[in-house]
């Protein structure tokens, strides 16, 4: 007991400020700790385990007597309180609770126990399926009503919503205050905090000045640090930090305690409790977790490995819940600390498989209600956000909102990322776990996958094989090809005053995600078995099929630079998709192909010729298709600009619309050419063609563009002379 003893004494001077209450929170979890009281059992404890064993108080006797300690300042001070209690008294072995005792030390001696508040507060903030499964998933037309919502104010603000108080306290069910999907922007119960001028401040004076220094970043945290360990991760460095973690380990680890006391308490559990009870130990954690060195470590750094044993034993008290809503930021989707808390539960996870944890049925519950937990925080939370940031994007790149008015930067847009790609790992994860993947099957983890890809298909540009040159500047508006699109809207106007790091977040690539939610789908339909062959399953086949699956999937072999290797990705989802599945397959079969629909339009075209031919005078039907091939060249000539535009490097480009120039200054002495045979159209079809396979990105000889425009020439040429010999017949 003497090392517990010391252990809490430290617990005891580290933990409680002078102040003795927590700071007040407008967001949850809220928990009315009543600091004061803890303060008083903690120190009654110590009190009580204060006595020096028998032989050990003989020993020092019998050392002071035979070593002289010469002149000393005597035995310590004992506090006004403590002079009048007699110790001797034996604690109970049996806790009892009697809360009509005036006596706060008797009442503390029969309880037994460190702290009555600390057990009651982990009763209440604990995960609220601990005893049972209570709260239930969220639906997916819950979930799709949540993404509706935040759309339709994307451009307005992305966080919070009025409904965030749902993952507070003890549960983190869904709101029967508010209907699904709605969004009330005018609701006076929502904290607007993050988009107000003052940033939430209540009491702002009219003009007080802001200041920008950077003590006064809020990013990290919120509230004043206070408490000695607080300040610890800014002053030490990496080597030096180690010992702040071990220390903490060594207090709050199961296999570092020992063992329980008479009356049944496991201390390391409750100093476990208490780290998280009081504001100084939260704010603690959360330093310890966005600490640099920490962030930056690989899971085979001793610092990793002793902080992911000190996330560990959280969840062996059921407070992971707690802790992840203790380190949320109003104004962050996923904060930079339960971004690092994501990775250390990931890494926690990844020790789970293949391995023989799960035969006890505690062990599996315990883990799968923490899957519970954060899953239905990524379909509440997560996801809508991150689809509405997305949704953003979309509406400025389509030309319907201005860019200046996108409402987060990019530093906002990387923390984002940051965090759904951290959850998309532990979603990985968890469904490479036997044990595990039928959770996600059954909570329909399919939605939210498509509903990310479908997103970023229709928001994020994909990034080309070789980056595209900027366009030319307009001159005059005589370029249709350049300052306006092709449906002939003015190009984007510049904004020169927006800050750098400010100009493009409704630009951000999301790079990588692609990829992440391809390899959770291959996972989730493969076949069961180490091997993988056989039919894929049948159940998320048919979720697949009914959410629209599989278009956003045979979108994903299009090459992106943003996410390499995602055609191969793609190519293994579909795969297992098709397997086994007819339904699938017959909806691809029912598909045509681009090539066949072409063909079948240019079929129809000369079938309608055709039929023309038979009753328009045959000079005035090669009049009209000279001019009707000559506005179908130049359309096909903007269009193969555009294309080089894209995909295209600098030289290749060059040549291109060179050769696309030169056609469209032959097609112009053509059109006052005075066509007298078949064999002149037919060259004009020829160069028709040649533009045509241009535009549909085929290499075309230069060879080819060169010959065809000296045809051209010779016909102006064969016109100009025939204008000279009105007798003279032929070219």
């Amino acid at each position: 007991m003497g090392n517990d003893r010391f252990k809490m004494a430290f617990w005891f001077e580290m933990l409680f400020d002078g102040e003795l209450h927590n700071d007040p929170t407008n967001e949850p979890p809220i928990d009315n700790l009543n600091v004061e009281k803890v303060y008083e059992e903690v120190k009654n404890w110590n009190r009580r385990h204060s006595r020096k064993d028998k032989l050990a108080a003989e020993l020092l006797d019998r050392y002071a007597l035979d070593v002289p300690s010469g002149v000393t300042p005597g035995q310590l001070p004992l506090a006004h309180d403590e002079i009048a209690r007699d110790n001797t008294l034996e604690e109970s072995k049996t806790p009892i609770w009697k809360s009509d005792i005036e006596d706060k030390y008797e009442q503390d001696r029969l309880y037994a126990r460190v702290s009555h508040e600390i057990d009651i507060w982990w009763k209440h903030v604990r995960d609220a399926n601990y005893e049972g499964w209570v709260i239930p998933m969220e639906s997916v037309e819950g979930a799709i009503s949540r993404a509706e919502s935040c759309k339709d104010n994307a451009m307005h603000r992305y966080m919070p919503r009025g409904n965030e108080h749902q993952f507070g306290d003890d549960d983190y069910d869904i709101s029967e205050e508010q209907p699904e999907g709605t969004f009330d922007i005018t609701d006076p119960s929502i904290d607007d905090r993050s988009i107000l001028a003052n940033d939430g401040e209540d009491d702002v004076e009219d003009g007080e000045e802001e200041e920008d220094d950077e003590e006064d970043d809020d990013s990290y945290v919120e509230g004043p640090l206070r408490g000695l360990l607080t300040e610890i991760p800014n002053i030490l460095d990496t080597k030096q930090i180690e010992a702040l973690h071990m220390t903490v380990k060594a207090c709050i680890v199961d296999s570092m305690g020992s063992g329980l006391t008479p009356a049944g308490e496991n201390l390391q559990k409750t100093r476990c409790k208490m780290f998280l009870a009081l504001d100084c130990g939260k704010n603690l954690l959360r330093e310890m977790l966005v600490f640099i060195a920490v962030w930056e470590q690989t899971d085979q750094q001793f610092i990793f490995q002793i902080t992911a044993q000190i996330i560990e034993a959280f969840h062996h008290n059921a407070l992971l819940p707690y802790a992840w809503n203790s380190l949320r930021i109003l104004k962050d989707i996923v904060s930079p600390a339960q971004t690092v808390l994501l990775r250390l539960i990931n890494y926690m996870f990844r020790a789970r498989k293949d391995s023989p944890i799960y035969d006890d049925v505690r062990d599996y519950n315990r883990d799968a209600k923490l899957i519970h937990f954060l899953y239905n925080y990524f379909r509440t939370r997560v996801v809508p956000d991150c689809m509405a940031l997305i949704y953003a994007q979309s509406q400025v790149k389509a030309g319907h909102s201005d860019p200046a008015d996108f409402p987060v930067d990019l530093w906002d847009m990387e923390r984002a990322k940051d965090g759904l790609s951290q959850y998309l790992d532990l979603i990985s994860v968890i469904a490479d776990i036997s044990e595990m993947r039928p959770l996600l099957i059954e909570w329909e983890a399919v939605y939210e996958l498509i509903a990310l890809l479908k997103s970023l298909e229709s928001g994020v540009d994909r990034k080309p094989l070789v980056d595209p040159l900027p366009r030319r500047p307009a001159t005059n508006g005589t370029d249709p090809t350049h300052g306006h699109n092709f449906q002939g809207n003015p190009a984007p106007r510049i904004q020169p005053n927006i800050p750098p790091l400010h100009d493009t977040p409704h630009k951000f690539p999301w790079a990588g995600i692609k990829n992440q939610i391809l390899v959770i789908l291959a996972s989730l339909v493969a076949p069961v078995g180490g091997r993988r062959n056989g039919a894929g399953n049948a159940t998320v086949q048919k979720q697949l099929l009914d959410r629209g699956g599989i278009m956003p999937l045979l979108n994903c072999c299009v090459y992106d630079g943003h996410n390499e290797y995602l055609k191969e990705r793609a190519t293994v989802a579909i795969k297992y998709v098709m397997e086994g599945c007819e339904e699938a397959q017959k909806y691809v079969r029912e598909l045509v192909p681009l090539k066949q629909a072409q063909a079948q339009a240019q079929a129809d075209f000369h079938a309608s010729g055709a039929t023309s031919q038979q009753t328009i005078n045959p000079d005035t039907r090669r009049i009209d298709d000279i001019k009707h091939g000559a506005e179908e060249i130049k359309r096909k000539i903007a269009e193969s600009i555009a294309l080089a535009d894209q995909s295209m490097n600098r030289g290749a480009r060059e040549d291109v619309q060179e050769a696309q120039w030169k056609i469209q200054e032959a097609i112009e002495l053509v059109e006052t050419a005075p066509w007298q045979s078949e064999e002149d159209k037919a060259i004009l079809t020829e160069a028709k063609g040649l533009v045509i396979a241009q535009a549909q990105g085929h290499a075309v000889n230069q060879v080819d563009v060169d010959n065809i425009m000296k045809k051209i020439q010779g016909l102006r040429i064969a016109a100009v002379k025939a204008e000279n010999e009105p007798t003279s017949q032929g070219k």
